[in-house]
């Protein structure tokens, strides 16, 4: 865990950006489709999305740093960004237990302390 890494403000933008439904959805099929990423044209046709309204909830993710973009030839290619999220859920339980290192920001799945 990397307190540095996530301050205040960016977790209130990160947290800002996924609180909008289609965001969301955009998050979890990037999640899904793991490090090969999607196209915006891939992204549109699962998500049913017009490409015009997904252009501006991925540049929306991407200024909160949950997704980036990678130019592949002619085409960008968007993959989550899962060390930011595994940075945010990092931040989000860094004070459980009192502070005390119980395993949460290490990728446990439950706290046994608290």
């Amino acid at each position: 865990m990397n307190d540095e890494r996530i301050d205040e403000q960016s977790a209130v933008a990160a947290l800002a950006a996924l609180a909008q439904p289609a965001r969301l959805r955009i998050v979890r099929s990037l999640v899904g489709a793991g490090p090969a990423g999607l196209t915006p044209g891939a992204l549109s046709a699962t998500l049913g999305m017009p490409s015009s309204t997904l252009s501006f909830h991925l540049k929306e993710l991407a200024h909160a740093g949950l997704v980036t973009p990678e130019r592949d030839g002619r085409h960008l290619i968007y993959r989550p960004s899962i060390a930011r999220m595994n940075d945010l859920l990092a931040y989000l339980v860094a004070h459980c237990c009192q502070g005390s290192d119980c395993g949460l920001a290490a990728g446990a799945t439950h706290c046994t302390t608290c």
